[in-house]
C-alpha cells in the first residue's frame, strides 16, 4: 500500500465560510459609528416578509451579539436562528416584529456589555446603552417603519447580553417595554441587584422574561432567582416570568429553544 500525504491541514490557508442569510435579513451598516464609544460596529436588521408589500409600522426588538442571531447557510452551531424562528411564529399567528442585531465588540464585549467596572476593565455598558437609545434607535426609527413607544420596543440578550438587557430595562423603563434575560452573567456585575431594587418603582407594566438552565450551575440559577425575587417577590406579577430548565446549558442551542417562549410572551398582547 502506497500512502502519500500531499500536504498537512495546518499548512493550508483556512477558507473563511461565505455565509448566506435570508433575503429579509440585511446588514444596515458594516461600520455603524458609535459616538458614545468612538467605535464602529456592524448592525443587522430582520424585516418580516410582509414589510416590503405593506405600509404598516412594526414593533422592534433590539438584540446583542448580532454575529450569532440569524440563520446562516452553511448552518452554524452557534446561532440563535431568530429569523427562521420568528418566520414560523408569525405563520402561527403571532405579531410581526422587526429585529435589530448589534454585533459585539470581540475583546471589548466584556466591558461594553457591563455597566460596572470589573476585573475586566472599566464598564462601558452605560455608554453602549446611550448609543442604542440616543443614536441607533433614532436612526432605525427614521429609516424604517417602526412603532416607537415602549409597549412596542424590546431588548434581549444572553450571558453578558442578559446583564446589559436587565440594566437597560431598569435604566430606561420608558424606552424598553419588555426584555429577554437569557442566562445572565450577573456574577460579573453584582451591583445589578441594588440598581434593580432602586429602580423598581419605575418598572410598572414592563414585561421581563428570565431563563436559566440547571446545567449552567447553581450560581447561575440562584442569581436569576434572586433577581426574580426582587422583581416579583410574591409571584403575582404576571409581567415577570422565570423559566428554570433542567437541561439548560450556557449555549446558543438553549437560547434558541427558549426564544419562542420569550417572543410569545412579549407579542401575545400586542395588536397585529
Amino acid at each position: 500500500m502506497d500512502v502519500r500525504i500531499e500536504n498537512w491541514k495546518d499548512n493550508l490557508e483556512q477558507q473563511k465560510p461565505d455565509y448566506q442569510f435570508g433575503d429579509h435579513v440585511h446588514v444596515v451598516d458594516e461600520k455603524f459609528y458609535m459616538p458614545q464609544l468612538d467605535k464602529h460596529r456592524q448592525v443587522w436588521i430582520y424585516l418580516p416578509k410582509s414589510y416590503k408589500d405593506s405600509e404598516k409600522k412594526y414593533p422592534v426588538l433590539y438584540m446583542h451579539d448580532g454575529q450569532h442571531l440569524f440563520h446562516a447557510k452553511p448552518a452554524r452551531n452557534d446561532e440563535w436562528a431568530v429569523d427562521t424562528t420568528v418566520d414560523n411564529l408569525i405563520r402561527e399567528g403571532l405579531q410581526e416584529m422587526i429585529i435589530v442585531g448589534i454585533n459585539h465588540g470581540e475583546e471589548d464585549r466584556l466591558t461594553e456589555y457591563n455597566p460596572y467596572d470589573s476585573e475586566n476593565g472599566k464598564g462601558e455598558g452605560k455608554a453602549y446603552l446611550q448609543f442604542l437609545v440616543e443614536t441607533l434607535m433614532p436612526f432605525i426609527n427614521h429609516q424604517y417603519r417602526t412603532l416607537t413607544d415602549m409597549n412596542h420596543t424590546a431588548i434581549a440578550g444572553s450571558s453578558l447580553g442578559g446583564l446589559i438587557s436587565m440594566f437597560a430595562i431598569a435604566e430606561y423603563p420608558e424606552v424598553f417595554g419588555s426584555a429577554g434575560i437569557f442566562s445572565p452573567a450577573f456574577w460579573l456585575g453584582p451591583e445589578i441587584y441594588t440598581d434593580v431594587t432602586d429602580r423598581l418603582p419605575g418598572l410598572k407594566g414592563n414585561k421581563i422574561f428570565l431563563v436559566a438552565g440547571d446545567k449552567e450551575g447553581t450560581e447561575m440559577v440562584n442569581n436569576v432567582k434572586k433577581i426574580h425575587a426582587i422583581l416579583n417577590p410574591d409571584g403575582s406579577n404576571q409581567n415577570i416570568l422565570f423559566h428554570e430548565c433542567e437541561d439548560g446549558k450556557h449555549t446558543e442551542w438553549f437560547w434558541h429553544r427558549e426564544f419562542p417562549a420569550f417572543y410569545s410572551f412579549i407579542a401575545k398582547d400586542s395588536d397585529n
